[in-house]
């Protein structure tokens, strides 16, 4: 490694490296391939930027929090491309793809539909959900945690963003080809050649019947809302009156359609994904999970959780936080270079990838002292003072921010709460936690034993 001064930050002497492990023609894509949460965990040890070799082409992997800083809060510096503009032949150009003044009217139009207030009003519907869901459990019934929160977070998706009344089968039919839709997007994004995705296999066929049924059961929301001319103060009333500010066109039904199905995709999976880890965390550490029953009983003497019960909630919101951290839904992404820049040192020219990881930051022991430990106290009182600022990364930072960040705990929280009330879960002796990098960090299976509290 090379000790470099960068001229942004002429206080602190950058470390630069070259990820070790390259092959000829390959550089480190199969790295990335098979193991890539281990392969990114490895990187800060190598430099405060890290070289990375995708094929023939040189990337840089930001590893310190300060530098990702720098790449997420310049957007006209580090734009998004590379696997985005893959993601955009899926997705259209909605909200989580698109860039500069288009992204800037997209965001300011669906903002009010996350604000707090709004926030507030979805988490009956949340509590309502959730206590339905459980109500068909019974004592020593085995279910598998990772599939009940997604069929959950479904509902929960289509009644707060999206309140059209759907039924059971449908939102059940909509959640299978969810499925298969995500799967479909990583693969396609990570695909190197984009020739694979074109070839008849089972698997291709199988995506695009998902995905063609996904589009029409949401094409037949937005018409039936359209017909109703009803106001239902979702997200989908949100966009189907936006207008642009200058212009005062809205949106058509397939700029509506794209952005409901980046929502469904994004406020579904991740959340599911991120209550599968936690109730698995909680099973496997019952010390944590006595502390957490402890706390919530205190708050909520016998009654079921609400918004305003959420910040007396402060050591559940710590196990939240510390699972967000162990396993975080967005585990890499990347930005590309519109122009010349400098970054940790280097000169990286125009059109370069630069890489960051919340898996790289949240695992590496410089910033978590033993990151690989279960430690929710992490985020209480003045430990969570110590935590350098940009070391957590489970939604983003800057305008491209994850926009439904505060939705998202917000209801990871009421879940919790609602679910742990009433209910132990027991992982299933011998079962394996395997994190299955795709489009989000998911669980894969977790079988659960459920225990009446």
């Amino acid at each position: 490694m090379t000790p470099a001064k960068s001229s942004a930050q002429p206080e602190h002497s950058w470390t630069t490296g070259t990820a070790p492990g390259s092959v000829p023609l390959l550089g480190h894509t199969l790295a990335l391939w098979r193991r890539p949460l281990q392969f990114l965990a490895s990187l800060p040890a190598h430099g405060d930027l890290v070289e990375v070799r995708l094929g023939p082409s040189r990337a840089y992997l930001a590893c310190h929090p300060e530098l990702v800083r720098q790449v997420l809060l310049n957007p006209r510096v580090f734009d998004k491309g590379g696997v985005f503009d893959k993601a955009r032949q899926l997705l259209g150009n909605s909200l989580s793809v698109s860039r500069g003044e288009d992204h800037r009217y997209q965001r300011r139009m669906i903002q009010p539909a996350f604000h707090t207030p709004k926030i507030a009003t979805y988490t009956a519907a949340v509590a309502d959900d959730t206590r339905a869901a459980i109500g068909s459990w019974e004592p020593g019934r085995t279910l598998d945690i990772s599939d009940t929160m997604h069929a959950l977070l479904m509902r929960v998706a289509a009644r707060t963003l999206f309140s059209t009344g759907i039924d059971e089968a449908t939102i059940d039919e909509a959640r299978h080809c969810l499925r298969i839709v995500s799967d479909g997007i990583y693969k396609r994004t990570m695909a190197p050649l984009g020739i694979m995705e074109k070839l008849p296999t089972p698997g291709n066929r199988r995506y695009d019947r998902a995905n063609a049924r996904l589009r029409r059961i949401v094409d037949e929301m937005i018409r039936e809302r359209r017909r109703s001319g009803a106001d239902h103060g979702d997200l989908l009333s949100t966009l189907l009156r936006a207008e642009h500010p200058e212009t005062g066109k809205g949106l058509d039904d397939g700029e509506v359609l794209d952005q409901v199905v980046t929502f469904l995709v994004a406020g579904s999976e991740t959340t599911a994904s991120t209550l599968a880890f936690v109730f698995h965390l909680l099973g496997a550490h019952p010390e944590v999970e006595k502390r957490v029953h402890a706390e919530i009983d205190e708050v909520l003497e016998g009654r079921g959780p609400t918004f305003d019960d959420l910040p007396s909630l402060e050591y559940t919101r710590g196990v939240i936080t510390e699972s967000l951290r162990l396993y975080p839904p967005s585990w890499m992404a990347m930005r590309v270079t519109a122009a010349e820049t400098e970054l940790g040192g280097r000169t990286v020219p125009s059109g370069t990838m630069i890489l960051y990881s919340a898996q790289a930051l949240h695992h590496n022991p410089e910033l978590f002292p033993d990151p690989e430990r279960f430690d929710p106290e992490r985020w209480l009182g003045d430990r969570a003072k110590e935590v350098e600022r940009g070391a957590l990364l489970p939604f983003g930072a800057g305008s491209h921010k994850c926009i439904g960040d505060v939705l998202a705990l917000t209801e990871t929280a009421l879940i919790v709460a609602t679910i742990a009330s009433r209910w132990r879960l027991r992982p299933v002796p011998g079962t394996t936690l395997r994190p299955e990098p795709k489009a989000t960090l998911e669980p894969g299976p977790l079988p659960m034993v459920c225990e009446p509290r």
